[in-house]
């Protein structure tokens, strides 16, 4: 099992003032202690779950490229680019160009959006459910046609492409790995099947159940199953002085039981480095035998 750390709260104690050195703290430190992930949100605003939208929030591909240049090993992505927020052309490009500048580390997140209220506030495209649902699809295919030495049009419902073209292409080939954000089991789990290289569901009641409904869509389309990363997010919490250690142990435990291979998710207080080092101790080396 792996673990990803998830960079989802940037109001620290300095503010802006000391954003970027406490971010390339937290980056290195994840990097050296063997973290196999770093991701930041695709919002603008910040989320309920963490705070209210006036806290401090960063774009997420600026920031990935920020965090390429303060690390050397860990693998990069947007959990989750909201796929309506950018014309796909644009996000593989953004994608291709962090993948290359990061010596081939980048990964395509990415989901249908979900946060109306910040799409409103900035003018940001959100559309219906069922569009946005068609929109994210056609964005994988033409992420995927580009990430091919192929460029010839693309014509779909909501986007056309004259001409797919993209150079350099991504060093990660056939193409950087793709994630696709939720547990819908109708649509979003058929896409994961379909088109991804990895899931990303919730450590949750239901998990066992989202893991059987994914599987069932991987033999409707012909996919096998075990090909497909199985991540979950959820908070990785060792405790101030490592005292929630070994509950942590035991859920991780339990997790890889179910065939989950990589949980992702928010340090409490990674700000400090004390919790990330912990971690990269106490857990990391434990769970990589799971």
């Amino acid at each position: 099992m792996k673990l990803g750390l998830h960079v989802a709260n940037f109001t620290w104690p300095g503010g802006a003032d000391t954003m970027a050195s406490d971010l390339a703290r937290i980056a290195h430190t994840a990097d050296e202690v063997g973290f196999s992930n770093l991701s930041v949100m695709d919002h603008v605003w910040q989320i309920g779950v963490n705070g209210p939208p006036e806290l401090d929030m960063l774009e997420a591909y600026t920031t990935l490229g920020f965090l390429a240049a303060h690390t050397e090993h860990i693998e990069l992505l947007a959990w989750v680019t909201a796929a309506v927020y950018r014309e796909p052309g644009l996000l593989a490009k953004a994608v291709t160009t962090l993948d290359v500048l990061s010596g081939g580390r980048a990964w395509l997140g990415i989901g249908a959006a979900w946060n109306e209220e910040e799409s409103r506030g900035l003018g940001l495209p959100f559309p219906p459910t069922a569009e946005r649902f068609e929109r994210l699809e056609e964005a994988l295919q033409i992420c995927l046609q580009m990430w091919q030495h192929d460029d010839a049009p693309y014509r779909g419902k909501h986007y056309t492409l004259e001409r797919t073209l993209n150079a350099p292409q991504s060093l990660r080939r056939p193409h950087p790995p793709i994630l696709i954000g939720g547990g819908g089991e109708r649509k979003t789990l058929r896409l994961v099947a379909q088109y991804a290289q990895a899931c990303n569901l919730f450590n949750s009641a239901d998990l066992e159940h989202k893991l059987d409904v994914l599987r069932a869509h991987c033999e409707a389309v012909g996919r096998d199953y075990d090909e497909i990363e199985k991540t979950v997010m959820t908070r990785l919490d060792p405790g101030p002085d490592g005292e929630h250690v070994d509950a942590l142990l035991a859920d991780l435990e339990r997790l890889a039981g179910l065939g989950v291979t990589h949980v992702h998710g928010q340090v409490p207080d990674a700000v400090s480095i004390t919790p990330l080092e912990l971690l990269g101790t106490r857990v990391i080396p434990v769970v990589a035998s799971l």
